[in-house]
């Protein structure tokens, strides 16, 4: 309950301005629409367990409190960063003698992701009981972070960054409340909702420093940036924005865009990505996407990769950087790596066969009598270097396991390997 003094206290623009209304929520219509999940839910008065996953500063607690609000449940709200296993109880405990009462609690677990596993364990009976209805609230992947039992007892829910028109709604909702217009020119306008990143809370944060100023002089881009600290790049390096612009490189370079792929690298650079695990992924890439088809692509990766350990950073980045553009310009194929799982499966299949006795070597006068080495054809006495004899276990028929795509360098090999088929078949006939 808020007292008298409480209510005088002084609160955070942001926090004034959060949506007293399900229609106020900007960015998240997808969601809140009248024909919209949530917005269904709302309309029949049911709200089921749900997780909200999104980025910060868009909307997920005051969602909660609206879903509370509009289903007339009283609302309880824990941040699983501070709260553990005792607070828990209580208010699983309150709870039952609510629902005695016929009255409902929707709990609100801000970074849900936090809690380990035991304590999410926790949340299941009363979850499946109807004692609570869980909004829980999560800036990371719920697939990795979330343990089964609860994900399958509660609907994901994704929430949009905000997009600047989004922002700029904000803005003038700060400004109409403030009765003052930013003392900002459009161009730094437009860099301080850029700035924001997508998130509201962020941009309502700037903005309430910058209200503070006087009216003149009119702020340009340079003075906007001069007082207002830059704010780093979302990323985390040990969770799901990791992976995502990781892959989203990956896939830039495969399908030859060099500007996308740059621009990811420059994100992940930016963010403060390992150097080292992006020339590592690279390589993986020259031999996965590109193969044979230009054999100079590991040499590239390695090379770049190489020359960061020598250089170190900044300087050694640039290596990278010509290694990306090498390989999202080079003929792509992905024959390589389509032959090494084939064979794979080839070899799991026949299992531990014996490779045939004429590729054996016979150091002793034993194995020389059972057979080993016996029609050995040594390839430089042949025509071409080539024997055309089988080396694949007795029992096993040849198939191709590599299939080179004729891209790039690949076209050669093509040539030599229907040149040596050619031979086969002249032998064996």
């Amino acid at each position: 309950m808020t007292t008298l003094f409480e209510s005088e206290a002084p609160r955070p623009l942001a926090d004034r301005l959060r949506p007293a209304l399900i229609d106020e929520v900007v960015g998240q219509s997808h969601l809140l629409h009248d024909t919209a999940p949530l917005g269904r839910m709302i309309a029949n008065n049911r709200i089921t367990s749900i997780l909200l996953w999104g980025p910060p500063g868009t909307g997920k607690t005051t969602i909660a409190r609206l879903l509370a609000k509009h289903t007339d449940s009283h609302f309880e709200t824990l941040s699983a960063v501070f709260s553990g296993v005792a607070d828990l109880r209580k208010v699983f405990e309150a709870s039952k003698i609510r629902r005695e009462s016929g009255y409902g609690t929707l709990l609100f677990i801000d970074e849900i992701h936090r809690f380990n596993k035991a304590q999410q364990d926790g949340f299941l009976p009363y979850v499946e009981d109807g004692t609570i209805t869980l909004v829980g609230a999560t800036t990371e992947n719920p697939s990795f972070e979330i343990i089964s039992a609860l994900l399958s007892r509660c609907q994901v829910f994704i929430l949009n960054r905000l997009e600047d028109a989004d922002l700029e709604k904000l803005l003038v909702r700060a400004e109409k409340l403030e009765e003052k217009i930013l003392p900002l020119d459009q161009g730094a306008r437009a860099t301080l909702r850029t700035m924001a990143d997508g998130d509201g809370r962020y941009l309502l944060n700037m903005s309430e420093g910058i209200l503070l100023l006087p009216a003149e002089p009119i702020l340009d881009t340079t003075q906007l940036i001069e007082i207002v600290q830059k704010r780093m790049p979302l990323y985390d390096k040990l969770r799901d924005t990791h992976y995502n612009l990781i892959s989203a490189l990956h896939k830039s370079l495969r399908g030859s865009d060099v500007d996308a792929s740059l621009y990811w690298l420059a994100r992940m650079f930016s963010g403060g990505e390992d150097p080292r695990y992006i020339a590592r992924r690279l390589v993986r890439f020259a031999t996965e996407d590109i193969g044979l088809a230009d054999p100079n692509a590991l040499l590239q990766t390695i090379a770049a990769w190489e020359a960061f350990e020598r250089v170190g950073s900044p300087e050694g980045e640039l290596a990278i950087v010509q290694s990306v553009i090498y390989l999202a310009t080079a003929p792509k194929s992905n024959a390589v790596y389509s032959a090494f799982k084939a064979s794979c499966h080839l070899a799991n299949e026949t299992g531990s066969l014996s490779p045939p006795k004429h590729i054996l070597n016979a150091p002793t006068d034993l194995m020389k009598e059972l057979g080993y080495g016996k029609g050995y054809e040594y390839n430089h006495d042949n025509e071409d270097s080539f024997s055309a004899q089988d080396y694949l276990p007795d029992g096993v028929t040849r198939q191709s396991l590599y299939r080179p795509d004729g891209i790039g360098f690949e076209k050669e090999i093509v040539k030599r390997m229907n040149y040596w088929e050619k031979i086969r078949k002249q032998r064996s006939d």
